[in-house]
């Protein structure tokens, strides 16, 4: 049974309405390095990363400490910016969407959630996924079957644990997820 490490990424540098694609800010770097020496003393595993820089930056001191090469995955990037709102509007939009259920978002939104899941799912090593604070909480309500955005106010570098493990129904398998442990949460801001 794979187990994954779901780890949001460090603090970035600017907010998701000044910045399509930050890096990490100064605690944030310190953050990385805190989870590489958390990870350090295990055998590696496969690791994965959002294509984005905060969540490149955070896998990057375990990456060096393990010599591991990173492998980077769309499927579990930062939700879609929305159609039609402005830069500068955008934190408002996550306030509101954040409070809300993924159904109500629309199919777009779905298909992100259905995406991020999947590939979480689909994975057959134990692996650490550097990720999002939103495409996190997709994960855990997949596995708590809640519809809700936001199930755990996760923090910068938080780990959320998942196990993966295959059912059998009418001679097909199905692959399943438990939740092993929730991330450290905190009053995150959405910047």
């Amino acid at each position: 049974m794979p187990r994954i490490w779901l780890v949001r990424h460090g603090r970035a540098s600017a907010g998701w309405n000044t910045d399509p694609d930050p890096g990490l800010d100064a605690l944030g770097q310190a953050q990385a390095c805190a989870i590489a020496d958390l990870f350090a003393g295990r055998e590696p595993v496969r690791m994965v990363s959002s294509p984005l820089m905060r969540c490149q930056q955070t896998a990057a001191p375990l990456a060096e400490r393990w010599g591991a090469t990173v492998l980077i995955e769309p499927a579990v990037a930062e939700i879609p910016s929305p159609i039609g709102v402005a830069m500068a509007d955008r934190t408002d939009w996550l306030r509101a969407a954040m409070a809300g259920t993924w159904a109500a978002l629309g199919e777009r939104y779905t298909n992100f959630r259905d995406g991020v899941t999947a590939f979480v799912r689909s994975q057959t090593q134990d692996t650490v996924i550097f990720s999002h604070f939103v495409a996190i909480n997709a994960v855990i309500g997949a596995v708590l079957n809640d519809d809700r955005l936001v199930i755990r106010s996760l923090d910068n570098c938080s780990v959320t644990t998942i196990d993966v493990w295959s059912t059998e129904s009418d001679g097909s398998y199905d692959e399943a997820m438990t939740l092993v442990s929730g991330g450290h949460e905190a009053d995150t801001l959405i910047r």
